[in-house]
This record gives structure tokens, sequence and C-alpha cells, in this order.
């Protein structure tokens, strides 16, 4: 369990760290100015007799020519990448901009930039002043060549990079692989780790939010310790994504009886970590909501862009797919915490945050619609009573929004063709 709880505070902790532009360059800083005094410890091996000897003139041209070019590469890269940053929040979403800035391709160039300009100053100056030695520069001379070497890789690599950086169909890419890895690890502990709401989910003490702002993690191990000490239950009454406010309840004490008061309700509050901004890594749903969002944008009067809303379609049917297929081949899901009762995701609301506004906005465009009823009508065939159950309904709404849109007859006569699952269903059910 210790594993456990250290794992998932890691793992946050390292995700929001890596959405910090300053933390690889820092990095690249820190180990440019220590390689420059490692080349100084060969001064004091044996290797000056068998060393080429290297003129101190020669280094510092090197030197001084990376420090001026490094300049204006790392100007150049800031400039670029503010650029593609600017063009995600116009084309696709705002919410997508920590996806974008988190870009492992354009942190590292950026940090070699960098730290390539920091290494030949110091270098510069430290070979100026006579520090070296005859090994101390051969050395010195060795990392300059690598790193110059590294910077030209870096540089042609990373121009292919931010062509593409902030183009719509990589941002789309991006936020659908962060939705599908925020599904899979969800899939893995689809209660984190805790145990389903049964028979405590009647009652008990209520734990109110302290603050305004969204979920963004919940320290379950921090919830199980409270739980333990209070030798009670708790169920959590909401999850990463929800927003909340004081007066809001976000969880419930079990099992302690109304005269005692041997538990801190401020304690368990803080375990819930609340923002100002929703996050991708430990909110599925939030991935879905900026997809559609950005299906929204695609399809507004001044954009009039189906095509990327029909992509979109096809992305949320991927994700789908891979949150309904079943855990074959695995142990079922750990339970470490065996005192915190944790909701399941509802597959009603993931519908609601995918398809919602796309049904609405584009039910004016005969290709969106037709293209999303057959999405529907594909996630309704997966076996999944809930997920086919959020389909026809999503897939009523659509044709009825569609029905209030100028369509010819022959359109319409295809799209009531095409929700005919849904209504077979329905009268079924009946």
């Amino acid at each position: 369990m210790p594993y456990a709880k250290l794992e998932s505070e890691l793992r946050f902790f390292l995700s929001r760290l890596g959405e910090k532009l300053w933390v690889k360059p820092l990095l690249a800083c820190a180990l440019s100015i220590a390689g420059v005094f490692v080349a100084k410890a060969a001064d004091s091996t044996g290797l000056v007799h068998v060393l080429p000897q290297i003129t101190a003139e020669s280094i510092e041209t090197l030197l001084s020519i990376m420090a001026s070019s490094m300049l204006v590469i790392a100007t150049l890269a800031v400039a670029s990448m503010v650029s593609a940053y600017s063009s995600v929040s116009n084309t696709a979403s705002p919410r997508a901009f920590p996806l974008v800035i988190a870009d492992d391709v354009s942190q590292y160039a950026l940090s070699i930039f960098v730290g390539a300009f920091i290494f030949s100053i110091v270098g510069l100056l430290a070979a100026k002043n006579g520090y070296y030695e005859a090994a101390g520069r051969f050395i010195l001379f060795l990392l300059t060549v690598f790193i110059f070497a590294l910077v030209i890789l870096t540089f042609v690599t990373w121009i292919d990079r931010i062509a593409r950086l902030g183009r719509l169909g990589m941002t789309i890419d991006k936020v659908a692989r962060a939705t599908a890895s925020a599904l899979e690890k969800r899939k893995d502990a689809p209660l984190l780790n805790g145990i389903t709401v049964g028979f405590y989910q009647a009652g008990g003490r209520a734990v109110f939010s302290n603050k305004v702002g969204y979920v963004q993690h919940i320290d379950i191990g921090g919830l199980q310790s409270c739980a333990e000490n209070a030798k009670a239950k708790i169920e959590v009454a909401v999850l990463p994504g929800a927003f909340v406010a004081p007066g809001r309840v976000i969880a419930y004490v079990h099992g302690v009886s109304p005269a005692k008061s041997d538990y801190d309700g401020e304690e368990i509050a803080q375990k819930f970590l609340i923002g100002n901004e929703r996050t991708f890594e430990e909110d599925p749903r939030f991935g879905l909501v900026v997809l559609s969002q950005i299906a929204g944008h695609a399809l507004s009067p001044a954009i009039n862009d189906p095509g990327t809303a029909i992509d979109i379609i096809g992305a949320m049917v991927r994700l789908f797919v891979l949150w309904g297929q079943p855990r074959t081949g695995q142990d079922e899901p750990k339970v470490y915490f065996d005192r915190i009762f944790v909701p399941e995701l509802s597959v009603q609301d993931m519908f609601d945050d995918a398809f919602t506004a796309i049904a609405r906005d584009g039910a004016g465009s005969i290709e969106v619609s037709i293209r999303l009823l057959k999405a529907l009508s594909s996630l309704a065939t997966l076996g999944d009573s809930s997920m086919q159950d959020a389909a026809m309904r999503h897939a009523r709404r659509a044709l009825a929004l569609a029905e209030k849109a100028p369509h010819l007859p022959e359109d319409l006569a295809a799209l009531r063709e095409l929700a005919g699952f849904a209504e077979d269903r329905k009268q079924n059910d009946s």
C-alpha cells in the first residue's frame, strides 16, 4: 500500500512538473556547468602524457562561435514555441495548451540550445583565464565537439517538430493520446485502488470542500490513513474533474457515532487537491470535453470545418472502444485501500461530455450528423449495456436536433434510417 500511494503521488507530481517550461532547461544548464568542471578533473590524472595537445586559441574560437550562434537559435526556438502555443488557443482550444507546452521534443530542443549556450559561456571564461592545462583542454574540446554535434542533430529534428507543433491535427492527436492514457489508467484502477460504493453509501457524516475549483487529484492513501486513525470508512463523493465550492460535499465518513469526533474533517478535505483548472492525467472526462470543444470550434460559422468534427468523432469512437474492451488476461483491479469507497466513472456522463455539443453544433451539417449517428450505432453494438443505452439516447437526441435543421427530405430520411437502431430498441423495451 505505501508503494501504491507513493507511485500515485509521484506520477501526479511529475506530470505537473512536465508542464513547466523551465525545468528541463534548468537541468541542462546544471549539466553544462558540471561538464566544464569535469574537464578540469582530467588535469589531475596522468592523461596529459598520452592525450593530443589542443591549443587554447582553438577551443576559445570554437566556444565563441557556439556562444554567439546558440543565443540566436535559443531565441528562435522560444519565438517559434510561443507562436505554436498561440496557434493552439486560436485553432483548437485553450484547454489543450498544457499538452502542447509539455511537448517533449520541443522542451528537449530548448534545453539543448540553452544548455549549449551556458556551456560555451562558462567554458570560454574558464579557458581565457587559464583554468585548464593540456589534459583539461583536450577533454573540453571533446565535450565541445560532442555538444556541437548534438545541437546540429537536435536542430534538424526540432525543425520538423516545430513545423507541426500547434497545428490542429497534432493538437487533436495529443489530446486523444492524453485521454487514452487517462482511460487506461482508470481501467487499471476503476475505483482508484479502493472498493466499490456499497452498504455504507447511505448516511454518513459529510465532509465539505474548503476551496473553490476543480478536483485535480485525490490522495487515496492519505484518506486511508485518516480512516484507519478514526477506525472508520470514507466514501469519496467527487471524482477528479468535479467542480467544488464551500458547501459541496466531497466525502462521507461512515462508522463514527454522532457522539464521537475522533476524525478531522479538515484533514480529510486536504486530501483533495483542488485547483483552478482541470487536468488530463486523472480526469478522463476532461479529454472528452476538450475534444468536443475543438469540434464545436470547428463547426462555428466563422470556421465552418465539418471535416475536423468528423475526425474528432472518429477519435471519440476509438476512445470508447478502448474503454469498453474487457480486461482480458489480467487480474482483477487491486485493492490497496480497503477503507475507501470510490464511485466508478459514469458512461452516461462520458457520452454527454463527448457528444452533446457535437450533436447540437453539427445538427445543421448533414455529413456531421450522418457520421455521428454511424459512430453511435457502432458504439451501441459493443456489448456493454450502459454504453448501449447511452449511445441510443444520444442517437435519438442527435436525430431530434437534425430534424429541426433545414435539411432536405431525403437527407432526413437517411438520418432516420441511421437512427433506427435506437428507435427499434426503444419500442422493444416498451
